[in-house]
Formats: structure tokens, C-alpha cells, sequence
């Protein structure tokens, strides 16, 4: 087994652990105006928090790659997620504002700088990975954040048990493209997902909000392509791909999951983190049916640490 695919199957527990933080010190307060920065997958993580934790009514969030981060905006709070703990525009961001701002940290790695940057360090060291790819710290760390908003984690967690289990909705001989979708919140994991299936296995992935698929994106649905929804979807959209010759794969509120013509489960729908397990096991897939390395994909590295050019 690969080391991502036993990270994949470890998630529940780990959400369940992560979930037990939620009462750390650092994290926002009610009414606190935070940001939220990431690179990458942190940064999905950090835009479907951002949009939770405002439906929730905790305040305005914002989430920024760091690399974009605005320095003009005054914020409460400062939170940064970076597993490696060295990742080079997160920690420029984190030292600037640092002074000002009160800064928290989601990191698996206690050694590294940004918990000597940040005044509170949140450390999931037991959600760290092997593999290069990141899957299990990144949910571990939106779990963490769910919990703090008042989900409930173990229902998740029991979804995902399942996610892990459930026969894949994609079939790799089956399929030359994927388009992932979602909606408030799950447009990060959607996002994700598509990253998972990009940088793992080199595949044709694009990712979009559910209500401006019908804006362009549309016009690639055909057949022996997917469309994959995260959560809500807008009326008549899956008819609408269907009609392309394009299957369409959801969680759906009736129960059991839709793909390719067939139901497989037939239970009530998936929490969508743990639809974003069953999108990484596809990923994998699509790495392995090809010969490639799903734990060390061409190009990658755990932490992308640039040279000092000041």
C-alpha cells in the first residue's frame, strides 16, 4: 500500500483527534475580523472555513493565497495553515503582520518557524504525512475548525468510514476529464479535489462554482467526461450534463450515489468532506493505473521553501 492511501483511509480517526482541539488557545473569537492564509491545499481549506465561519455568524473572514495576502487590510486575527511549517510566503505573511496582528498556526510540525512566528501554534502532528501529497492534515485541520463552529465531527468521521469503503464513482478506462463543483462552503473542496487528481495523477481536472458551470465551463461536457458537485446543486444542472453525454456524480438527498448510469450505496448523503475522500481515492487511482508514484508526483515537494532573493 501506498503511503497516501493508508493517510486516505486514517481520516476519520484523525478527524475525530482534531476535533478534540477545538478548544485550543488562538483559535477566532466571536466577532473577531480574520484572515485566513494557505498555499495550495491550505488555501481550499482556508476558503471553505472562511465561508463557514461567517454562515455561522462568528464574523467576517477572508482567505487569501499568501502569496496575495493584502497588506493594507487591518485584521483581529491572522491564521495561517501550513503542514510543513517552513512554506516561504506563508511565513513572509505571518512576519509582517505578526507585530500587529495576532497570528495562529495549523502545522504538523512543532520544529519548524512558523510556530516560533506564531503567539498560538495549533499542532496536528498525529494528521502528518509521509506521502508528499497532502490529504488527511489538511481535513484534519477543517475538522478542527468545523468542530470550533459547533459541527458534528463524528457524524462526519461515520461518512467518511464509508467514503473509504464505497466502490469508486470514476472509473479511470472510463474517463478522459473531470469538472468538480460546489457550492459556498464546498467550492474549496471542490477546488481540492480537482488539485488532488491534477498534481497526483497529471489529470485534465477543472473546478468551478456550481452557479457558473452554465457560464462556459458547460461547453466541455460530453461524453466519457464527469461532473463531479460537492454539496447543493442548482435545479436542473445534472439533467443539463446529462444531456451533454457527460455523467454526473452527487451525493444526492434521495440517497445512494449517482454516476454512470448506476446507484451504488444507497444511504443518505455524504457529508461533504467525506465526498472529498472518496475524489482523493480516485486521484490515487488515476495515478496508479498509469504507473505513477501517487506519494511522489513529478514536480512536487512537501514544502515549497524559495531562495532569499532581499
Amino acid at each position: 500500500m501506498t503511503h497516501v492511501k493508508a493517510e486516505i483511509a486514517s481520516q476519520p480517526e484523525c478527524w475525530r483527534q482534531a476535533a478534540k482541539l477545538a478548544g485550543s488557545p488562538g483559535l477566532p473569537a466571536r466577532g473577531e475580523r480574520v484572515a485566513v492564509i494557505g498555499c495550495g491545499t491550505s488555501w481550499f481549506m482556508a476558503k471553505s472555513y472562511a465561508v463557514l465561519r461567517e454562515q455561522a455568524g462568528h464574523g467576517e473572514t477572508d482567505a487569501f493565497q499568501s502569496s496575495e495576502f493584502p497588506y493594507g487590510r487591518r485584521y483581529d486575527r491572522l491564521v495561517a495553515i501550513t503542514r510543513s511549517g517552513t512554506t516561504t510566503e506563508t511565513l513572509e505573511v505571518m512576519r509582517a503582520v505578526g507585530a500587529d496582528t495576532p497570528v495562529t498556526v495549523f502545522t504538523a510540525d512543532p520544529a519548524q518557524p512558523a510556530v516560533d512566528i506564531a503567539g498560538d501554534a495549533v499542532v496536528l502532528d498525529f494528521a502528518d504525512e509521509r506521502s508528499v501529497v497532502q490529504t488527511r492534515f489538511a481535513t484534519s485541520v477543517l475538522a478542527l475548525l468545523r468542530a470550533h463552529l459547533g459541527h458534528d465531527i463524528d457524524a462526519a468521521a461515520m461518512d467518511a468510514e464509508v467514503a473509504v469503503r464505497l466502490p469508486l464513482p470514476v472509473h479511470p478506462a472510463l474517463t478522459d476529464q473531470i469538472t468538480f463543483l460546489g457550492r459556498g462552503w464546498t467550492v474549496g473542496l471542490a477546488e481540492e479535489a480537482a488539485l488532488k487528481c491534477r498534481e497526483t495523477a497529471g489529470f485534465w481536472t477543472e473546478s468551478y462554482p456550481a452557479m457558473d458551470y452554465r457560464h462556459g465551463p458547460i461547453s466541455i461536457a460530453g461524453p466519457r467526461r464527469v461532473v463531479w458537485a460537492f454539496g447543493d446543486v442548482p435545479a436542473g444542472l445534472a439533467d443539463e450534463v446529462e444531456a451533454r453525454g457527460a455523467a454526473f456524480v452527487h451525493s444526492r438527498h434521495h440517497g445512494g450515489y449517482a454516476t454512470l448510469g448506476r446507484w451504488v450505496g444507497g444511504r443518505a448523503p455524504l457529508d461533504p468532506m467525506a465526498d472529498l475522500v472518496l475524489a482523493q481515492r480516485v486521484a490515487v487511482l488515476l495515478a496508479t493505473t498509469q504507473g505513477l508514484d501517487p506519494d511522489h508526483p513529478s514536480g512536487l515537494a512537501r514544502s515549497i521553501v524559495l531562495p532569499d532573493h532581499s
